[in-house]
């Protein structure tokens, strides 16, 4: 049987990761986050799925590049060193490998999210 090469995300799954990410440390509030997996490419090479988190900053490292789309919610990140750029509802945008920074989340975020492994 061949891999399936189509496939419908659900809107979340069972299950999710509730525990911070590598990489991500509360630097001001209580946030907290949610990860669905709910795909991985036949070769290993991609993830994707959905991420939720409550209010709160974290401060964020990237080993890895991220294409990310705003469902709901506000953040404002920060490259260390750099100016915040404000995200909203419907924006998308790439995070690449080497990112270090901040990400101020002033309302509750549900994004879906496509990570390159390899």
């Amino acid at each position: 049987m061949s891999a399936q090469l189509i496939t419908k995300l659900p809107e979340s799954g069972p299950d999710p990761i509730t525990t911070d990410l590598p990489g991500w440390k509360v630097v001001s509030g209580t946030p907290s986050m949610k990860t669905w997996i709910l795909h991985k490419a036949a070769d290993g090479s991609m993830i994707s799925g959905i991420w939720e988190a409550m209010p709160g900053t974290y401060h964020t490292t990237y080993d890895k590049y991220e294409f990310v789309h705003l469902i709901s919610g506000r953040i404002t990140i920060t490259p260390d060193g750099g100016q915040p750029i404000e995200f909203n509802p419907g924006d998308a945008f790439a995070v690449e490998a080497g990112f270090t920074g901040t990400w101020v989340i002033t309302e509750p975020v549900r994004k879906h999210f496509a990570i390159r492994l390899a």
